[in-house]
């Protein structure tokens, strides 16, 4: 395996110089952004298990239809004939 100090002292010397141009009054989200985005995570979170849940409610399987001609009406309401 060839020896990887070499290759990582040069990285080093050329990451140097970028890290000390960086300027310190620049504005980085901190704290305040952390809370928001972790308030909007759980937030989701909460919507899709609600969602989940109304989801397991619903039957997807259809009614027969009733064989009966007074029940068989349309959806106007006259019965089929």
């Amino acid at each position: 395996m060839p020896d990887m100090s070499a290759s990582v002292s040069l990285a080093m010397t050329h990451l140097v110089p970028l890290a000390k141009e960086v300027d310190e009054n620049k504005v980085t989200p901190g704290v305040l952004g952390f809370i928001v985005f972790a308030v909007m995570a759980v937030a989701v979170w909460g919507l899709m298990k609600s969602m989940n849940k109304h989801m397991g409610k619903v039957s997807f399987e259809e009614t027969p239809p009733a064989e009966d001609g007074a029940a068989a009406t349309t959806a106007t309401g006259k019965a089929k004939g």
